[in-house]
């Protein structure tokens, strides 16, 4: 049986619901969860320190949704939330780090679609080196250039996320999808920083 194409099987960034309050927490997290799935399509563990970081975010910001949801609907409001109420700002932390990790790979993304002729490693080593370069030590910025040069060819994660699809369509997709992930973590950054909450 032939396997959907990636952007068919998962929830786009670009159907989470953002109104005045913010962006729904819930929609959010399910687009997150499908987003945890596109580093499987890297291949044999590449960035996979920066995948079980994102998978770990992702579990922190679900369980204070889970346990405050009437005042976590949006992530502003679960940021607002637990800054007033809890001492220890587990959620808020983690809300910080996912919204680096999800920075870390749309930017990748948006460089590979942007620059056709350069390889995915390039693209992942821009991206890298302009958002977690800074928020790594020495050995795990070590990690991060070995998972670099094991990025696959551009052509074969094409088609490993096309699964063999309408090429247009696909590029549609993915455009799509970057634009809301990009809107989404823009949003974050800027309440997150001018709120105090953090550095993204």
């Amino acid at each position: 049986m032939e396997s959907k194409p990636y952007f068919e099987t998962v929830k786009s960034f670009a159907d989470v619901p953002i109104t005045e309050d913010g962006v729904e927490t819930h929609s959010f997290l399910e687009a997150s969860d499908g987003l945890v799935k596109l580093f499987d399509l890297l291949g044999s563990g590449v960035f996979a320190f920066v995948q079980a970081d994102i998978r770990g975010n992702i579990g922190g910001v679900r369980s204070r949704y889970q346990n405050a949801s009437a005042s976590s609907i949006t992530l502003e409001n679960l940021v607002r939330s637990e800054t007033s109420t809890e001492q220890h700002r587990h959620a808020t932390g983690c809300l910080v780090r996912l919204t680096r990790g999800l920075m870390f790979l749309c930017k990748a993304l948006q460089y590979m679609q942007n620059e056709p002729s350069s390889e995915l490693h390039v693209c992942f080593k821009h991206s890298y080196d302009e958002v977690l370069r800074p928020h790594h030590s020495f050995v795990v910025r070590s990690l991060a250039a070995v998972a670099v040069r094991a990025v696959p060819y551009r052509r074969d994660f094409v088609a490993r996320i096309s699964q063999g699809g309408d090429r247009e369509k696909f590029d549609s997709e993915l455009r799509r999808w970057l634009t809301g992930l990009d809107v989404i973590v823009k949003r974050l950054k800027v309440f997150i920083e001018e709120g105090g909450y953090g550095r993204v």
